[in-house]
């Protein structure tokens, strides 16, 4: 599989190194850093084949060198193990074809069933993500946090900014299962949590999504109580309510009420794009003949602290018994899975 064509890359960087040299492009600021942006991903992408190429070269000759120097066997195993690493950057790169892949993406978690287990679940999935995050050095901002009663978070909003972000989070979706000895429990008894993640594009302002001002409930108030760093203790805070579709979207991060506001309207604006999207690919699923589970009962992934330890992902099979590692942010081998199986269509039914 040809994953893209370097000459046609090159062809499509010097357009696009054309139109930026030209008179008063930087008239139209937000066309203008749309067209940067593409320009820097495909310099990426060429960059990092022209990379991969000259590794994969350098390979072969240490290979040919072996019988000649056996000491060398060290440097071609790390060699390749390079080369293994930016083939799967390279191949995650092309698994992207969607018009906000390439883009920010919001994430937001909300506690399910399971009470005070469940928010502490959602305050260590938002932990997850934060690591995650920076392991690939994504750019991570917080837009609301609704503390629990006793503990943890009842939901969390993240903005996550880097190559694909939105492309790549969508593996994430769904409801995530914990089970574990509460430490909420006075007996010390298993619970089972459960929490649900949602991913949306953060889409430009000037996308056109129509939004009818009285079809909002706009409410203003004080964050207070128990979420100590994750919690902006100001009379900023807003939360706006969709009042056809039902979502509710909460800003609390900024520290003016009409920067929260700005904020809270662009969430929303990105979660309407996300249902959208969402009603093409269940009626795509129709045609042909396919159906997408994603009830609050199908969960995603399990992640079993007791009485053995697993993270088993229910629509890959794949399983790590290493669940600190994966807690700690190591959650790259589980995406690249289920993204590589959804687009050869054999991710297994939730």
């Amino acid at each position: 599989m040809i994953i893209f064509d370097p000459a046609q890359l090159q062809t499509r960087i010097d357009e696009l190194d054309a139109l930026i040299g030209e008179p008063g492009f930087w008239d139209d600021q937000e066309q203008a850093v749309k067209v940067t942006a593409q320009r820097s991903r495909d310099a990426r992408k060429l960059d990092l084949y022209a990379g991969l190429a000259a590794e994969v070269a350098d390979a072969a000759d240490l290979v040919q060198l072996l019988d000649d120097d056996p000491g060398l066997v060290d440097e071609v195993a790390q060699s390749v193990a390079s080369l293994g690493a930016r083939i799967d950057e390279l191949e995650e790169g092309a698994l992207f074809s969607g018009e906000y892949d390439g883009g920010p993406a919001v994430i937001t978690i909300s506690a399910g069933a399971g009470g005070t287990d469940a928010m502490d679940w959602v305050e260590m999935l938002l932990r997850m993500y934060l690591r995650w995050a920076e392991r690939r050095g994504f750019a991570a901002k917080l837009l609301e946090a609704s503390p629990g009663d006793e503990a943890g978070l009842k939901s969390v909003a993240v903005l996550v900014e880097g190559e694909n972000a939105y492309g790549v989070m969508g593996a994430e979706k769904g409801v995530h299962r914990l089970v574990r000895l509460s430490p909420f429990d006075s007996a010390h008894r298993r619970h089972t949590a459960f929490a649900r993640v949602e991913v949306t594009p953060w889409v430009d302002d000037d996308v056109a999504v129509e939004i009818d001002e009285g079809d909002l409930r706009i409410d203003t108030y004080r964050a207070s109580g128990a979420g100590g760093q994750h919690v902006n203790k100001t009379d900023s805070a807003v939360r706006i309510t969709h009042l056809p579709t039902g979502i509710v979207v909460q800003c609390q991060n900024e520290r003016s009420q009409t920067s929260n506001k700005q904020t809270a309207m662009r969430v929303l604006k990105s979660r309407l794009v996300e249902l959208e999207l969402k009603k093409r690919e269940e009626e795509l699923a129709k045609v042909r003949g396919t159906s997408q589970e994603n009830s609050f009962g199908s969960q995603i992934r399990s992640y079993v602290l007791h009485p053995y330890t697993m993270v088993n992902d229910h629509r890959t099979n794949r399983k790590d018994g290493d669940i600190q590692s994966v807690l700690d942010g190591d959650l790259d081998p589980f995406i690249r899975e289920y993204l590589l199986r959804r687009t050869a269509g054999t991710v297994a039914e939730s």
